[in-house]
């Protein structure tokens, strides 16, 4: 019977939430974590952050980009010679009002400009610093959907276990009811087993509360509605892994953590914007010009045009420049700081999920013996009781032993798979991992 409780089968159990569909929804753990990557706000705050990202390059990119503007304007005017210094004997100091018409383009542009190449250059670093961010924010809601998904199905397996103990209580009260009606067994058995069978009907009903909550807790990350009734169709069943080494999936990390990567990049990115401070002290070279027509109206319009080309250099800016390098330095220290520290975390992380699998595998094949010799001790409990041999307690006692190793085989499987997930995290591309961990499609 205890095979019951190794593979873990949970769809329908506990107490129903408040429905809102005429059947529970089957939700799979692949489905469950593509509701988590569409819904929870951790992933749409990172999609909202790869928007501004790519909004910055645009920007940058508009520098060395022409800007072209048109005008159709009528002009009406009036001029006071005297403001301009001009007085001439038997002339009139003021002229107009006159009036003309001015059809123009004009445009400009930055042909060398070498501050804003490099600028242009870390703003692309940045936005795939922020892509590389919104990878990594969705390995997190994979994990935080798989954990709570593997929850609901620890809680499952403990209320079904929880009413196969009480299914063994009752029948066992009933048993010693009846041999003391008969005058067999003493009155403190039958009430003995009334309190052990009550007892298990108490953590029955806590068990089915938690499996309640632990539901509502993975319609939260998924953000499925709370009074959606769901039955999860994915078992989770126990497999081992093997032959895993920390040196080989640190380099797996190296290549594919998303916040690992996205420091890398921004570090790039900070060494290119130091650049471009630094390409501020060159001469930038721009040309600007405007075609157009102008007239005492429309009908007498003559083209005009006027062009410049002119180079500029920086030859005094207060220290501006000088701060921007000192900030870029100060920046790429702080990520290099950064990546070195999430280096030992991770490495420090693959370590320590591989020694939970591993000392969750020896649980668990201690888990599944101490089970089988329990149930068997309870079976002969049974049968002593039965032919009169001894009173209940030694039955009430293995009953206690068989639950109690019905929960450490839930308890080590439950620990083994959360520590294929934090492997899974740990290494990066959560989602793809995590399938062939668990073994899912």
């Amino acid at each position: 019977m205890h095979k019951l409780f190794i593979y873990i089968a949970l769809a329908g159990l506990g107490p129903l939430l408040a429905q809102t569909h005429p059947s529970p929804r089957k939700l799979s753990l692949d489905e469950a974590i593509q509701l988590g990557l569409k819904n929870n706000l951790r992933a749409l705050q990172a999609e909202t952050n790869n928007s501004s990202a790519r909004i910055e390059r645009i920007r940058a990119l508009s520098a060395l980009l022409p800007t072209v503007n048109g005008s159709l304007g009528e002009y009406v005017q009036e001029n006071n010679l005297a403001t301009f210094g001009f007085r001439f004997p038997g002339v009139p100091n003021i002229i107009g009002p006159f009036g003309y018409s001015d059809i123009r383009a004009s445009a400009s542009m930055n042909l060398v400009d070498w501050s804003a190449r490099k600028n242009l250059q870390a703003a692309g670093q940045n936005q795939k610093a922020t892509e590389l961010t919104a990878q990594d924010a969705r390995d997190l809601v994979v994990e935080a959907v798989a954990n709570s998904y593997l929850s609901i199905i620890a809680a499952g397996a403990r209320v079904e276990a929880a009413r196969s103990e009480v299914s063994t209580a009752q029948a066992l009260y009933e048993r010693a009811r009846d041999q003391h009606a008969a005058g067999v067994s003493p009155a403190i058995d039958e009430l003995r087993s009334q309190v052990e069978w009550q007892a298990r009907q108490q953590q029955l009903l806590a068990s089915q509360n938690q499996f309640a909550k632990d539901k509502l807790a993975l319609a939260r990350v998924t953000g499925l509605p709370p009074a959606q009734d769901f039955d999860l169709s994915d078992t989770a069943p126990y497999g081992p892994l093997e032959d895993l080494a920390p040196e080989q999936m640190l380099d797996r990390a190296h290549q594919s953590r998303g916040d690992y990567l996205s420091l890398k990049a921004q570090i790039q990115a900070a060494e290119t914007a130091r650049e471009a401070a630094l390409a501020e002290r060159y001469p930038k070279l721009a040309l600007e010009g405007n075609y157009g027509a102008n007239g005492v109206n429309v009908a007498q319009l003559h083209p005009t045009f006027a062009f410049a080309g002119s180079i500029k250099v920086n030859v005094f800016d207060g220290g501006r420049i000088h701060a921007d390098i000192a900030q870029s330095d100060v920046t790429i220290r702080q990520r290099e700081d950064e990546i070195a520290d999430l280096d030992r975390k991770i490495d420090v992380d693959i370590r320590s999920a591989l020694l939970d699998l591993k000392s969750t595998q020896e649980q668990v094949a201690v888990a599944q013996r101490n089970l089988e010799v329990a149930s068997e001790a309870l079976t002969q409990a049974r049968d002593r009781f039965v032919a009169g041999v001894t009173d209940n307690i030694e039955v009430v006692q293995t009953q206690d032993a068989v639950a109690n190793a019905q929960e450490t085989v839930i308890s080590s499987m439950y620990a083994h798979n959360l520590g294929k997930v934090a492997l899974a995290r740990a290494i990066g591309m959560t989602e793809m991992n995590l399938k062939q961990f668990m073994g899912t499609k």
